[in-house]
């Protein structure tokens, strides 16, 4: 007789590993963005830079909201998970072959768009199928978490050395990894609530009935707009100011990766018994702190340290935001809740580029890691009432809130 714990704990332990593949395949690039755009015929590394991670961030935020709403609609996920991996592994293998084929920048960029409208799906609906998991948001979103934060963390560093043995070595190991992903999707039972056969507009109608999930949106865009300075500004400020190779800079940006990745579990699980205030907005209030502290550190272990300690406080923050949506949102608004979060995290990627490498052609590497930095800090202040109040309302470790009256 199947045992119903350790067939939702085999669940959690794939979906994680896809949501963890996803993410790996997409930081491998990171490290050497500045030097794939000049491969590509890009004139400028800052300003080329800027649009291939646009490109695909844009594409996030168009098509995060069309995935989940499909996903409702359908009443099923995992076709729509290996469809969208397979499609993202053909964008990576185009880009990996475009000097092969003469593509031009204009012409890769629209690669990378594409690329990233399928990659998306994948990313949002494994979270969105690991939400529809029994035993708590917290522990579910804080599986999403270590998932996001080990891709990350192994896929700096392991980027930095691919990129050193050829600079297309990343994007062949990405379309490999999104291959696996569609397979793996396979094996997964589908648990999607049944589709009510809602239209979009009644889906809207619904999340708009649900203001509260304004609250968790916010913290995602200033959340994943740090996160996007850091892919960019970042990686230039630690090779130009300290003269790092693409390898070594993956190092460094696994200093914040490794403890991001090894503390998000726990941190879930923190939340579910503590609530999400001190989570949200005293891990934000910190984490923004240690950021200002990676543009003040003048050396490299001194940064690598501050590094540390952005992603210790990061991990407080992450499974506890997404968490709140799941708190939030009703049963069969998940995938569309989960697909708005992924929106406003892709629209603050695209914030983090823009302000990110707008502050620093401005004012210099400093003053834009002091503006980031003080971003988050500010955000913590202005909602902290709110999020206050939203934790008296919600049982994180019933995983809901309570009926509106």
């Amino acid at each position: 007789m199947a045992d119903p714990t350790r067939d939702v704990a085999d669940a959690r332990r794939r979906l994680a590993a896809i949501v963890w593949a996803v993410l790996l395949a997409q930081v491998l690039l990171y490290p050497n963005v500045p030097e794939l755009v000049v491969l590509y015929g890009a004139a400028d590394r800052l300003d080329g830079g800027t649009r291939f991670l646009v490109a695909e961030f844009a594409a996030f935020v168009a098509f995060a909201g069309v995935w989940g709403y499909a996903s409702d609609r359908l009443g099923r996920r995992v076709p729509l998970i290996a469809a969208s991996a397979l499609g993202g592994a053909v964008g990576y293998a185009a880009l990996a072959l475009a000097p092969v084929l003469g593509l031009s920048f204009g012409a890769v960029l629209l690669v990378r768009a594409v690329q990233g409208a399928a990659t998306i799906g994948a990313f949002s609906l494994g979270m969105t199928m690991l939400t529809d998991l029994p035993g708590g948001h917290g522990r579910n979103m804080g599986a999403a978490g270590i998932a996001i934060g080990l891709g990350t963390a192994l896929g700096a560093p392991l980027g930095g050395q691919l990129a050193e043995v050829h600079p297309l070595a990343p994007l062949v190991a990405a379309a490999v990894l999104l291959a696996g992903v569609a397979a793996l999707a396979a094996t997964v039972p589908d648990r999607a609530p049944a589709s009510d056969g809602g239209t979009v507009r009644e889906a809207v109608t619904r999340l708009r009935r649900q203001p509260e999930l304004a609250v968790p949106y916010a913290f995602g865009f200033i959340d994943r707009l740090t996160a996007g300075f850091f892919a960019l500004v970042g990686t230039l400020y630690f090779q130009s100011e300290f003269g790092l190779s693409a390898g070594g800079t993956g190092l460094l940006l696994a200093c914040f990766f490794a403890p991001f990745a090894l503390l998000q579990y726990p941190m879930g699980l923190l939340s579910d018994r503590i609530g999400r205030f001190v989570p949200v907005i005293v891990g934000s209030t910190l984490y923004g702190g240690t950021i200002a502290a990676v543009g003040l550190a003048p050396t490299v272990p001194l940064v690598a340290l501050a590094m540390v300690a952005v992603g210790v406080c990061g991990a407080l923050v992450s499974p506890a935001t997404m968490a709140l949506v799941t708190d939030i949102a009703a049963e069969h608004d998940r995938g569309s809740a989960m697909g708005g979060f992924n929106v406003f995290g892709s629209l603050g990627f695209l914030a983090g580029f823009l302000i990110g490498s707008g502050l620093t052609d401005a004012f210099g590497f400093t003053v834009a890691f002091l503006a980031t930095g003080a971003l988050e800090v500010g955000i913590a202040l202005v909602a902290f009432r709110t999020v206050y109040r939203l934790g008296a309302r919600i049982d994180p470790g019933a995983g809901g809130a309570e009926p509106a009256e």
